[in-house]
């Protein structure tokens, strides 16, 4: 059963707190308080909050069917897992040349300056529910199955 995360922008309040847990779940501590304010370096969220106006959501990577950033990655360190679909980076092969972000057609995909590798989200390897679906204040992020697919977009 392969998972996705959809959002419901229409509910969005851009409160930024998928960005902080995301951080947070990232850290070495799983600490909110000590991933925000004492680890160094900073964990970085792995997706972004688009704001324009009244309207806003949250940007993760959709795990695409047909991922370009894999496709365009020159040392492999992007890849798909013919399994669940999950899109993943590995750091250790990422050269930070940044072809993977300009090729993402939602532009998901995080630069992390101080390290130099492409940072995406990998919904939460070992949680049951990402750290974004389950703090996101007004259910704009939703965790679907292939199952559930239809009956998320009839929302």
């Amino acid at each position: 059963m392969r998972k996705k995360i959809y959002i419901r922008k229409e509910v969005c309040i851009g409160c930024g707190l998928c960005r902080v847990y995301c951080a947070t779940q990232h850290s070495d501590s799983k600490d909110i308080l000590k991933a925000h304010r004492k680890e160094s370096p900073k964990a970085v969220p792995r997706l972004k909050v688009e704001r324009q106006n009244e309207t806003s959501f949250s940007v993760p990577c959709r795990h695409c069917d047909e991922p370009w950033c894999v496709y365009s990655c020159l040392t492999g360190a992007m890849s798909k897992d013919p399994v669940t679909g999950v899109v993943t980076s590995d750091p250790d092969k990422c050269i930070g040349c940044w072809t993977c972000v300009v090729s993402c057609p939602n532009s998901a995909l995080v630069k992390d300056k101080l390290t130099k590798v492409v940072k995406k989200c990998d919904l939460c390897p070992g949680l049951e529910t990402p750290a974004c679906v389950a703090n996101c204040p007004n259910e704009a992020i939703v965790l679907i199955t292939d199952d559930s697919t239809e009956a998320v977009e009839q929302k």
